[in-house]
């Protein structure tokens, strides 16, 4: 791997570059918190060689928004179902986009 390969990965919102000490900095939060929606399967950390969680940006984001709700007074568990929730709203909503797109252009085109 070439530095530039090194330093594109820094766009990638998908690459673990936090380990959960950095992660815990970010948030404001514990490690203790993170593990909580790790074992609710809101996130699932990647692993290094030596076993160490590593956190993408976007489990980050993901965290920060648990950590919203957690703080306004819903139980961790139900946070986690609720992102879970949203985020399959938000993807049944996408794809409801893309058929209709689909849709009219397939009227158009017959017209």
């Amino acid at each position: 791997m070439t530095a530039d390969d090194s330093f594109g990965r820094l766009d990638d919102d998908d690459y673990p570059a936090y380990t959960m000490g950095r992660a815990t900095e970010i948030l404001g939060t514990t490690q203790g918190f993170l593990r909580a929606i790790g074992e609710a399967r809101l996130i699932t950390p990647l692993r290094s060689e030596g076993g160490h969680r590593r956190y993408s940006r976007y489990q980050l984001r993901i965290a920060a928004r648990a950590r919203e709700l957690v703080d306004q007074g819903t139980p961790i568990e139900a946070a986690c179902r609720i992102i879970i929730l949203e985020d399959q709203l938000e993807e049944a909503q996408r794809i409801n986009a893309e058929y209709r797109a689909a849709a009219s252009g397939d009227k158009m085109a017959g017209a």
